[in-house]
C-alpha cells in the first residue's frame, strides 16, 4: 500500500469510529422520544459544524469526511428537529 493509501485507510477509520460513536444516543434518543437533557444551542452549533465539516470534505473530494458528516448531519439533524419539537404529548384513550 502506498502513503496515500494508508492515509485514506486511517480517514475512513477515523470517520466510521466517530460516526459509530454517535449512533448510541441517536438510537436511544429515537427509540425513548426523550431529548430532554439535550441543549438546544449546543446541539445547534454541533449541527452546523458538522454541516461545515461536511462541505469542507466536498470541496477537498476528502470522502472520508463526507460520508462520515452525511450520516452525522442526518442524525444530528433529526435529533435536533425532536428538541425543537418540543416534548412528545402522551395522549389516553
Amino acid at each position: 500500500m502506498s502513503t496515500s493509501d494508508w492515509i485514506d485507510v486511517l480517514g475512513y477509520a477515523a470517520a466510521a469510529l466517530t460516526t459509530a460513536s454517535f449512533i448510541p444516543q441517536a438510537w436511544l434518543s429515537f427509540r425513548t422520544g426523550d431529548v430532554s437533557g439535550i441543549s438546544v444551542s449546543m446541539y445547534a452549533c454541533f449541527t452546523v459544524g458538522v454541516a461545515l465539516w461536511l462541505a469542507y470534505g466536498v470541496v477537498l473530494s476528502a470522502w472520508p469526511i463526507v460520508v462520515a458528516n452525511a450520516i452525522t448531519l442526518v442524525l444530528a439533524l433529526a435529533i435536533l428537529a425532536m428538541k425543537l419539537r418540543g416534548p412528545k404529548v402522551k395522549r389516553s384513550r
